[in-house]
């Protein structure tokens, strides 16, 4: 399909409707934040979510897009349940409920001398479980223990001792997604995930400690819990092996049984059924249940880092907000002036919600929601709120988006020149692989300020802190 974009305003782009599109293209990015890496089809995957059947108002795409699978990376997309609306894994991806975790210390960097921080990553180092295959801060017994985890998520997590209540206030979804149906999750994706909650997994996962830069929204900050020069650890992974099994089976069954519901897809990895269907609340169930390990994996991971940080330096750490980038959800939303029940495909898009809106707890109600933006080893990261009169509902980016593919990094980056670097500029390394941390080089990535900039400047959230990189712990 060919694609053109017009430019609305410097910050959105328009795909308009052709051949089998049903709602336009909207992509929320400056002009240097296009997709323009060689072989990035991203936009014509903007396009070919615009056919399925009950898409509403547009198919989005944030400004850290890139090409994924089926649906771009940084794509919205959301359906019309009560008019055949229908849910694609494609529009979650394989790392369900993927996402990031900020927690806040009890000191200032100052408190960390080389001394201290040596130690600090040296523990975190041979504590914090990574890499691919087995090994997980918290060996389930069995299937059963299983089941319960993935009803119960972070809530489960922190019954048995990992963690505290307050932790659940501040997780979306108070830290496990409604709607789990372990019953559809297949005897594969639990033989995969008994051994791995708690551990970080490979890629671009990471657990990385930061120091609160710069404040843009002093107020908003305090609310979340943030001060200048305050030292925070930031954790990016999501549900292992687990969910990536979980997608491959729900992928493949709704291949074979599409037809049946006469759904015809430019692209197979596409594949998906109405949300009202056999197939696809099977596939929203299952979907719950890896979203809440996912959840559960993150609590285990705090609960390693403020081991640590008790033993190195007697600091505390206080959750400021955990929040998932690959989910689809059965939300409501005003559509041409009517509430409608939506369900919305996140894929490398956080939801960012505005002050006042019902769900957010107690605490964050006059705030809004925190937005936990990553950048990469070498740059900055950005916590954001939710802004009112978010039109792609109530979503924003979620990092800055890659560039390079691993392969290409590979080709220009060597692990342990980057590490010198890093290290050369006061970042703290500890890698699991040379190859894992030159595929993740700061490099492969847009620039995370261009992002945040853009995200802004279309409406979708604005920025609360700048937080740098002391330390990477690289999955």
């Amino acid at each position: 399909m060919e694609i053109t974009l017009v430019e609305e305003d410097p910050n959105r782009f328009r795909i308009e409707q052709r051949d089998r599109m049903r709602v336009p293209g909207v992509v929320f990015a400056s002009k240097d934040l296009l997709p323009q890496a060689a072989g990035d089809k991203a936009l014509e995957q903007v396009a070919n979510v615009a056919t399925l059947p009950g898409i509403v108002r547009a198919s989005f795409a944030m400004p850290d897009v890139h090409w994924g699978y089926g649906f771009p990376i940084g794509g919205v997309a959301a359906t019309d349940v009560a008019r055949g609306g229908v849910v694609s894994p494609g529009g979650v991806g394989f790392d369900i409920s993927c996402g990031v975790r900020l927690l806040a210390a009890g000191i200032d960097r100052e408190a960390l001398d080389h001394h201290r921080m040596t130690r600090l990553m040296d523990v975190l180092d041979t504590t914090v479980p990574r890499g691919m295959g087995r090994g997980g801060l918290w060996n389930l017994s069995g299937p059963e223990e299983m089941d319960e985890l993935l009803v119960g998520g972070a809530r489960y997590a922190v019954e048995h001792g990992h963690g505290v209540p307050r932790d659940l206030d501040r997780c979306e979804d108070s830290g496990a997604l409604d709607g789990a149906a372990p019953g559809q999750v297949g005897r594969r994706a639990v033989e995969r995930g008994l051994h791995q909650v708690g551990s970080l997994g490979s890629g671009n996962h990471f657990f990385e400690l930061q120091a609160v830069d710069h404040l843009y929204d002093a107020d908003t900050a305090a609310a979340f819990g943030l001060h200048t020069g305050q030292v925070c650890v930031m954790i990016h992974c999501g549900s292992r092996g687990l969910g990536h099994q979980v997608c491959t089976d729900h992928v493949r069954t709704m291949d074979r049984t599409m037809h049946r519901y006469r759904i015809d897809v430019p692209d197979r990895q596409l594949a998906c059924t109405p949300v009202n269907s056999p197939p696809g609340r099977d596939y929203l169930g299952a979907m719950a249940a890896a979203a809440n390990y996912a959840r559960a994996n993150r609590q285990l991971l705090s609960e390693a880092a403020r081991r640590a940080f008790a033993d190195v330096v007697g600091a505390g750490l206080e959750l400021v907000y955990d929040i998932s980038h690959n989910t689809a959800k059965v939300e409501t939303h005003e559509v041409d002036g009517v509430e409608r029940r939506l369900c919305v495909h996140r894929k490398g898009a956080t939801r960012a919600l505005p002050p006042g809106d019902p769900s957010l707890p107690g605490d964050l109600a006059g705030a809004g929601q925190p937005v936990l933006v990553p950048g990469t080893m070498g740059t900055a990261s950005y916590v954001m709120v939710g802004m009112p009169g978010n039109g792609a509902f109530q979503s924003a980016c979620h990092g800055a988006g890659r560039v390079w593919s691993r392969h290409h990094a590979l080709r220009m980056v060597r692990g342990e020149r980057l590490r010198d670097e890093l290290e050369a500029n006061g970042i703290a390394v500890r890698p699991s692989s040379w190859r894992g941390l030159a595929e993740e080089a700061p490099e492969a990535y847009k620039d995370v300020d261009a992002v945040t900039a853009a995200t802004e400047g279309a409406g979708l959230a604005r920025l609360v802190a700048r937080l740098v990189p002391l330390g990477v712990v690289k999955g």
